[in-house]
């Protein structure tokens, strides 16, 4: 009698253990661990239906912050792929890093392109506010040269992992360059022509996009959004916005707009949101990369007078 008791409690511990235990990889689909937006909109499109994406950094989170829950650490060690970019959140370096993944199951974005050195101190070893981000710029994902290079990589990975939709993938994935290709075109073709070549940011995240269509970012706050400036710097950028007669300071969805207010208040210029594209927000979450990096042609070609 007591055995019996025994066997039927535990009958809905199993069930409900049953029930917890599905997921990405029980459905038969392709686990994808993504960092951060930018890496995420990459491997769902080009994953397409036989993927499951899941990206770190949950909306409206600033993903310089990043901190991860346990549940979150095991995705990393569980997943079939992971992309990240080291030394951009520390928290999925080491949650990779303790993991003890490879490269044939991992992508690490850093490892596709040049990287730019940190402009917050011309490439000296930097930390802002505690956020290491070493010698490099991370915000890599804003010259589409990157994207197309990452969509590449993930078409690799996946088809290596899950052979059995390898076609499906190479599809996804040279649709997917073909608009980052127009994307780069039509940026290059926008930006050509312009009155002023300084675009004004909130923090050093455009340098990517600078030297790709040959604009001077200057910033006001570092790598790391929350590192404010000194005064003696916030009145170097009052200086050139009234020497260059820049009508405009750009500021970000995930970033406090306050100082870029008071340097505008000062100087005449008005505000314009320019996106980083780290992550969306509540206003941006019906949005993409790419119409995210379209909205950011417009808003730069009204700004500097691009004709």
């Amino acid at each position: 009698m007591k055995k019996s008791r025994l066997l039927l409690a535990t009958v809905p511990l199993l069930v409900v253990l049953t029930a917890c235990g599905g997921g990405a990889q029980d459905d038969g689909r392709t686990s994808v661990i993504a960092s951060s937006y930018p890496f995420a909109f990459v491997a769902e499109r080009v994953g397409g239906s036989a993927v499951d994406v899941s990206n770190l950094t949950a909306p409206g989170t600033e993903p310089h912050d990043l901190e991860l829950k346990p549940k979150q650490v095991a995705s990393v060690q569980d997943a079939d792929l992971v992309v990240y970019q080291k030394d951009f959140q520390a928290a999925v370096d080491q949650a990779v890093e303790q993991a003890g993944r490879s490269d044939d199951d991992t992508i690490d974005v850093a490892s596709l392109v040049k990287l730019l050195p940190n402009p917050s101190e011309e490439g000296e070893h930097h930390a802002d506010d505690g956020h290491d981000h070493g010698d490099a710029d991370p915000h890599t994902w804003l010259d589409p040269r990157t994207m197309i290079a990452l969509t590449e990589a993930v078409q690799a990975g996946l088809s290596s992992i899950d052979p059995e939709h390898a076609a499906d993938y190479r599809a996804n994935a040279d649709q997917l360059v073909d608009e980052l290709t127009a994307l780069d075109e039509d940026l290059s073709a926008g930006l050509r022509a312009c009155r002023t070549r300084t675009i004004v940011t909130s923090h050093a995240a455009f340098q990517y996009l600078a030297a790709r269509y040959g604009l001077e970012q200057v910033a006001i706050a570092g790598l790391d959004p929350t590192n404010e400036p000194s005064p003696s710097q916030l009145g170097d950028i009052s200086r050139l916005v009234r020497a260059e007669k820049i009508t405009t300071i750009f500021t970000e969805e995930l970033v406090s707009p306050a100082i870029a207010n008071t340097i505008a208040k000062e100087t005449g210029a008005t505000t314009a949101t320019l996106d980083p594209i780290e992550g969306l927000s509540d206003q941006t979450k019906d949005e993409t990369y790419l119409t995210l990096m379209r909205r950011n042609l417009d808003t730069l070609k009204k700004a500097n007078s691009c004709q």
